[in-house]
């Protein structure tokens, strides 16, 4: 799934100029945590947060009135260099981004003009519609040989059954030779299936009925 699939592309905005002020109240009627700041080709200059909007912020600890802060524009606070994602990115991309570079957020450019914008909260809600977790269902995880056909192999077993499969991940399995397939499957009870799949000779690791 590419990433143009699911980024926000009603963006709210503002300009270097703009007041911190403006960004504080844009955030809290809008609900986010991010926005860009572009100039008039909608080239992205840099990004507000709102860590960025509380590092400005007078401590509550300190007994003062001064307010002045709020008048001053948010090019004095935003993030400049801000990293960068291309609509025709795979969102799993996106996500190795987001863990290596400890971000939150991702606009999305193309030729340097801002297109929309990703959040770890859309990359969480895109990841939990492609394993089918809102989806009733069980789950099955089965340790195979890291060999040509084994996943192959499985779905066909499972397809014998007819059992339709929600979505399937491949995970490391306890040694380079060995792989974790995981199922999400269309089923609430799969003790019939783990029964024959056992008899088969598959490890399966869930469920241990």
């Amino acid at each position: 799934m590419f990433v143009e699939n699911i980024m926000i592309k009603d963006i709210i905005t503002l300009r270097e100029d703009s007041k911190i002020s403006e960004a504080i109240i844009l955030m809290q009627k809008n609900r986010i945590r991010h926005i860009p700041v572009i100039d008039d080709n909608n080239r992205i200059l840099g990004i507000i947060s709102d860590r960025d909007l509380r590092d400005a912020s007078p401590s509550i600890l300190v007994n003062t009135e001064d307010r002045s802060y709020l008048e001053r524009p948010v090019s004095e606070i935003m993030t400049e260099n801000v990293i960068t994602g291309s609509p025709l990115d795979f969102i799993e991309d996106v996500a190795s981004s987001f863990y290596e570079y400890k971000i939150s957020c991702l606009p999305i450019t193309r030729n340097d003009k801002l297109l929309g914008i990703i959040t770890e909260s859309d990359l969480l809600k895109t990841f939990v519609e492609l394993t089918g977790a809102q989806q009733p269902g069980s789950r099955l995880e089965v340790l195979v040989d890291n060999s040509a056909g084994m996943l192959s192999d499985l779905t066909a077993e499972i397809a014998k059954k007819g059992i339709n499969i929600i979505s399937i991940f491949v995970y490391p399995g306890n040694d380079e030779y060995q792989r974790l397939l995981v199922f999400r499957l269309k089923i609430m009870n799969p003790a019939e299936l783990v029964k024959t799949l056992k008899e088969k000779g598959y490890e399966v690791a869930w469920p241990t009925f």
